[in-house]
């Protein structure tokens, strides 16, 4: 479920702090904390972002996410089923930005700004244990954007193909091009934009998306039990 992606993905800012403690190197210690406060803190968007999916959806099961969008519609039109995209755009923007943040790439790349921290709480790491830590990032990368396919973008479900052989050969190609969607979002923006300054990256976080999440979890609700 949702539920047990999320907690996981969380986990991560223990390696981070375990990487920049055991280097012995004040640096890396310096890089490690300040990636312990980046990821805290957007967590916690990333997290309001998902709650107004579930609050559509009625449900924590990735099953039954990919269900309600299959079998549901826009305005009673079920020609693509009703792709939470839509309705939580807003959601699903906020759940780009905080996984960008949570993946410390541009611009949230603070962490391991190589002109400020040498490299950050990796700079002690070389040849096999360096390349854990790039394996790790591009692939929580395509973890994320598959997480964000199967929320929004309705998943590995294809309306109104009720054949289960024919739904389970175009199920995955249908979610790969998906997630490879999302994917190319993040890394277009990654080699696009500058990095963020400490103090404005902590301010994205604090000040504009935990309100524009909660916000949106509030409107959510409201219509939910209006319609």
């Amino acid at each position: 479920g949702v539920f047990y992606a999320l907690a996981v993905s969380s986990l991560s800012v223990v390696g981070v702090l375990m990487a920049g403690w055991a280097s012995a190197n004040k640096f890396a210690l310096l890089g490690a904390l300040r990636a312990a406060a980046q990821l805290i803190a957007y967590e916690l968007p990333l997290l309001l972002a998902v709650v107004g999916v579930v609050v559509m959806a009625g449900t924590m099961s990735l099953q039954g996410i990919v269900e309600a969008q299959q079998n549901g519609s826009i305005f009673g039109w079920d020609g693509i089923g009703n792709p939470f995209i839509f309705a939580q755009i807003i959601g699903f923007v906020l759940f780009l930005v905080a996984a960008q943040a949570e993946l410390t790439q541009t611009p949230f790349d603070m962490p391991v700004a190589e002109s400020e921290l040498v490299a950050g709480y990796m700079v002690e790491y070389t040849g096999f244990r360096f390349l854990f830590f790039f394996i790790g990032e591009f692939g929580t990368a395509f973890a994320f954007a598959a997480l964000a396919a199967t929320l929004f973008l309705g998943g590995w479900s294809i309306p109104h193909v009720t054949d289960t052989g024919l739904a389970n050969v175009l199920g995955p190609i249908v979610l790969i091009t998906k997630i490879m969607l999302v994917a190319f979002l993040m890394f277009w923006v990654r080699f696009t934009y500058p990095r963020l300054r400490e103090d404005q990256l902590q301010a994205v976080a604090w000040k504009y998306l935990i309100p524009i999440g909660l916000a949106n979890i509030l409107i959510t609700g409201a219509l939910k039990v209006a319609f």
